[in-house]
């Protein structure tokens, strides 16, 4: 039973109810919500001690000493602002209070006080502005402790947070201790109360990292063993389907068949697969694929192979344009294969937006098994769809294909449960996927089909916006490609950002606009329209009615349309090159030359250079984790995943690495750790989505 926030003293219901926004809703929730970052104000300085190199970092410090000449000065209405020397000694600083009327009631010259606060250089040399203070430094031993920095919502301090943690722990039970004693010993890690009490009320740096890695192993050691779990789950699943030796001459022929070779990538991807539908176990495999990297292909190999063996394959599409998209490609891919009765393969598209009749017809189509290859939406697996022999599933990583799915499936056919095959076009770090998808098998799908030419990048300066306008529109014009111009905003909000429907309302009506003088159709699509609306536009770009595509980001995962071969991307900077690198993925599917322009501020350039020189998503997304550090490179919550309260996928990858091998032994002497295992799988449910 969870202790109510409410009892909490302090809390009542508009306080509880800025609390949710920080995700604490019990008391309990509280303990774990761990500080963001500290005020080192244990730490005293001597003025002499402050290097070029604190100034020139802004660092916090704390110092003590006399001030003198404390002088108030009325600026404006709600501006009144407080200056001060403090001496020590060793030298000064000039200390600065703004509307601190109450407080500066308390200061006089000549009196001891102590300051803590960024130090920085002004007129008159060192400063340091709205610094917290005490004036009685030699008894206020609270003021020199460590005080952790907490996230914050509205109407939140740090002072009130502070209070309500410290208020929290005498409230509520001690956490429970959830990490077996050979790893704590193996580790010399702290027990798990004195772990949360250190990192919120720590009494040294030492408290703190002892502290945090203790808790940030925890975390992500509990979740390498629940995903192992999940796995342990998913191929102990009953009634595996066993496929047949499949016709490997029809298989060879639609290899035959495609316009160009298979890379050696495709050729690897292909055999672990094949090795799994092998086996009398589920498939639980992961393609972890650059884009343009060709994984439909090794998706439609996975399927033909499920068809010839006399199952369903069953192929599910984030949004209604893609599951199209494929169905059209796909289609174009069997159409030349002929099965061993003489029969072509039936392919079935089932959307929300199919008519009446034909939505009938798909299901009667689907039901009865006339149609072996089905294409549609995650809603193919909702109520009213029956299946008639399901063998495999092919998804994307947003649609995390769990137990509970294959269930579904599995009570639809008598041989078997179905293997499902993951599909991401989200580059990231192996080490990385293994946490995010720890309950999969992982194939890295890397190299291009031949014949598709790299797409070259330029860094443009804002002030060459013009210049590259004309360019796209006598390009548009001369040689009839189509082209995307993708913002970070949809209407226009910060003043040094161009958003879309900004950009789109000048360059369609602005009577000195290249497009007006070329005559360039263009459309504006973003996330605030409706699905329907958003097809149209999609589908009117698709057939070439319109040249240019104005849009935010919710073209990163959309079709191929293989003559847009220009992409300008407008205010780079404000994207990680991983989602720049996904972005410039929309173009360059074709065999023509293939243009991404990153318009960016001069002082940006630098980080943006990567994008010019290379096209290797995996090494992108690499310096992308470089350079943004513990920053969320993608969120967690689309994979299924937890929310971290504490570790960071991206600055923790020592701990992580120790937390995996440390799973993998677990594993391995699962016998003796049974009632552990026992405990993790009862909270399975509240921390995984399946």
């Amino acid at each position: 039973m969870k202790t109510p926030i409410t009892s909490i003293p302090g809390i009542q219901n508009v306080r509880a109810k800025q609390l949710e926004a920080l995700g604490v809703y019990y008391a309990e929730d509280l303990l774990t919500l761990y500080p963001r970052g500290y005020e080192f104000r244990n730490n005293v300085k001597k003025i002499c001690e402050i290097t070029q190199e604190d100034v020139k970092k802004q660092v916090a410090v704390t110092l003590k000493g006399t001030i003198s000449d404390v002088r108030s000065k009325y600026i404006r209405s709600n501006l009144t602002v407080t200056n001060m020397r403090l001496s020590d000694g060793t030298g000064s600083v000039t200390i600065t209070l703004f509307n601190q009327a109450y407080n500066v009631k308390k200061l006089h010259s000549n009196q001891q006080i102590a300051v803590y606060g960024n130090i920085t250089i002004g007129s008159y040399g060192l400063d340091i502005n709205n610094p917290v203070f005490t004036i009685n430094p030699d008894t206020d031993t609270d003021f020199f402790e460590i005080k952790p920095i907490y996230p914050l919502a509205s109407g939140l301090t740090q002072n009130f947070m502070r209070k309500i943690i410290r208020s929290a722990f005498s409230k509520v039970k001690a956490p429970t201790e959830n990490l077996p004693r050979e790893i704590l010993e193996k580790h010399n890690f702290p027990v798990k109360k004195t772990a949360v009490v250190n990192i919120h009320f720590p009494k040294s740096s030492e408290d703190i990292e002892k502290s945090r890695k203790r808790l940030v192993y925890e975390e992500l050691f509990i979740i390498q063993i629940m995903l192992m779990l999940l796995k342990s789950d998913k191929k102990a699943i009953e009634g595996a389907i066993s496929f047949c030796d499949s016709d490997n001459k029809i298989i060879d022929a639609f290899i035959n068949s495609l316009p160009f070779e298979l890379t050696d990538g495709q050729k690897q991807v292909w055999q672990d697969i094949v090795k799994d539908m092998d086996t009398n176990k589920c498939m639980n495999r992961l393609v972890l694929g650059d884009v343009g990297s060709g994984k439909t292909v090794v998706a439609v190999l996975a399927m033909l192979k499920a068809i010839l063996c006399g199952y369903q394959a069953v192929f599910m599409a984030p949004t209604e344009i893609l599951a199209k998209q494929h169905y059209i490609n796909i289609c174009k891919m069997l159409e030349k294969i002929t099965m061993t009765d003489g029969e072509k393969i039936k392919v079935t598209l089932l959307t929300g937006s199919l008519p009446l009749k034909e939505k009938r017809q798909a299901l009667d189509d689907i039901r009865t098994g006339r149609s072996q290859c089905v294409i549609g939406t995650h809603a193919l697996i909702q109520a009213g769809v029956t299946f008639n022999k399901p063998g495999i599933v092919i998804t994307d990583e947003q649609h995390r294909f769990g137990v509970k799915q294959r269930e579904i499936l599995q009570q639809q056919n008598a041989a078997g449960a179905p293997d499902v095959l993951v599909m991401s076009a989200t580059p990231i770090p192996r080490t990385l996927a293994l946490v995010l998808y720890g309950d999969l098998d992982i194939s890295i799908l890397k190299g291009r089909p031949s014949g598709r030419k790299p797409v070259k990048t330029y860094v443009r300066d804002t002030s060459a916006r013009q210049n590259m306008y004309k360019w796209l529109a006598q390009q548009i014009t001369e040689k009839g490609v189509q082209a995307y111009i993708v913002h970070p905003l949809i209407e226009q909000g910060e003043s040094d950002m161009l958003s879309a429907e900004e950009n789109f309302k000048k360059m369609t009506t602005s009577p000195d606009s290249p497009f007006k003088k070329y005559g360039v159709n263009a459309a504006l699509i973003h996330g605030k329209l409706s699905a329907q609306d958003k097809a149209k536009v999609m589908e009117r770009f698709v057939a070439g009615e319109v040249s240019v595509l104005f849009s935010t980001t919710v073209i990163e995962v959309g079709v191929d349309v293989a003559n847009a071969t220009i992409m300008i991307i407008e205010n780079a900077e404000r994207f990680g090159l991983a989602q720049l690198h996904q972005l410039r993925g929309r173009v360059g599917r074709g065999s023509g030359q293939s243009y991404c322009i990153l318009v960016t501020k001069s002082q940006d350039a630098p980080r943006m250079k990567i994008m010019e020189e290379s096209v290797d998503g995996f090494e992108i997304s690499e310096k992308d984790l470089e350079l943004r550090g513990p920053g969320d490179f993608f969120g967690t919550q689309q994979h299924g995943l937890p929310p971290f309260r504490i570790a960071s996928l991206y600055s923790d990858t020592d701990i992580l690495k120790e937390a995996q091998q440390d799973a993998l032994l677990i594993e391995k002497d699962s016998i003796k750790y049974e009632n552990y295992l026992d405990y993790i799988k009862s909270i399975i449910p509240e921390r995984i989505s399946l």
